[in-house]
């Protein structure tokens, strides 16, 4: 926004239809001078004014993030966004009455009366949904069905896929996620070799699009890179599983695929390769690391 002049208590910047916007005096940089551009965010105050600041907050409108409670009231809770004014989740938006000090996470959107920024621990309600393609890709559907499209193409998502994940919630299985900040994905535990916990941000990859269009992940990449990589995976994953893993030279590659993603071949190798080096030793119950 365009610098547009200067009070006591601040500096007005151009708006929109509605008008200008204040930007308070705490957030004006020094050498800010009136005709000046200025990157800010607006929100509604505690008095319902539209304000401006340079502050970055930690979700922006259609996010999903996790944020942990300031405060709670009657109304509801109110979490630490890094503004002045905390966002508040209602209790209609919480799975679970939210407390004090804890976090959770929540999806951040315009409320549709208020038209206020608020957030919503119910975030399986603004999760994006796809449906199986062909040879290892999906699109992306509308509340219809029908394909959702961007610069007049079909959005789609594809097996090996690089992708940014939000770790959700554990199950039994592993770890739910929320990848690309828009899709419920799935990480297995038999993928995981670090700890991960609630809230945590990683790099994944799309190593599944199961037929009902739910999306499994892996922390590992595919192809060539992987293959590569593969022996430093493999030693790491065995550092993480307490030094051992069941599948040795002998296993089936349909075991082996299940587990890594990788062929028996390239898990083959990797094992050579840290058994010259002494890393590990091999065994009809599978690989060990030394000492």
């Amino acid at each position: 926004m365009k610098a547009s002049w200067k009070v006591e208590f601040g500096v007005y910047l151009e708006g929109d239809e509605e008008g200008k916007i204040l930007l308070p005096n705490r957030y004006v940089p020094d050498d800010l001078a009136i005709g000046d551009e200025i990157e800010v965010f607006v929100y509604l105050d505690n008095e319902e004014r539209r304000i401006a600041t340079t502050l970055e907050p930690k979700a922006m409108v259609g996010d999903f993030a996790f944020l942990e409670v300031a405060w709670v009231n009657e109304y509801g809770a109110f979490l630490d966004w890094g503004l002045m004014k905390d966002l508040f989740c209602p209790f209609r938006e919480q799975k679970q009455r939210m407390v004090q000090g804890r976090s959770y996470i929540v999806h951040v959107h315009l409320d549709d009366e208020s038209f206020r920024i608020v957030a919503s621990a119910k975030v399986e309600h603004y999760l994006r949904t796809v449906r199986p393609g062909s040879d290892g890709t999906a699109y992306e559907v509308d509340e219809g069905g029908c394909p959702v499209t961007a610069g007049g193409k079909p959005v789609t998502l594809k097996v090996g896929e690089k992708v940014e994940a939000l770790v959700w919630q554990k199950t039994d299985l592993g770890f739910k996620a929320i990848i690309d900040n828009k899709y419920p994905a799935l990480l297995y535990d038999t993928q995981i070799f670090r700890e991960l916990h609630t809230g945590d941000r990683v790099e994944a990859y799309i190593s599944k699009i199961r037929p009902d269009g739910k999306i499994d992940i892996s922390l590992q990449p595919f192809g060539r890179k992987h293959t590569e990589d593969f022996s430093e995976y493999l030693l790491r994953y065995l550092e993480y599983r307490g030094g051992r893993c069941r599948l040795g030279d002998k296993s089936s590659a349909e075991e082996i695929r299940e587990q890594f993603q990788v062929s028996k071949k390239t898990y083959k190798r990797a094992i050579g390769d840290l058994y010259k080096r002494r890393l590990i030793t091999i065994s009809d119950e599978g690989i060990e690391l030394v000492g």
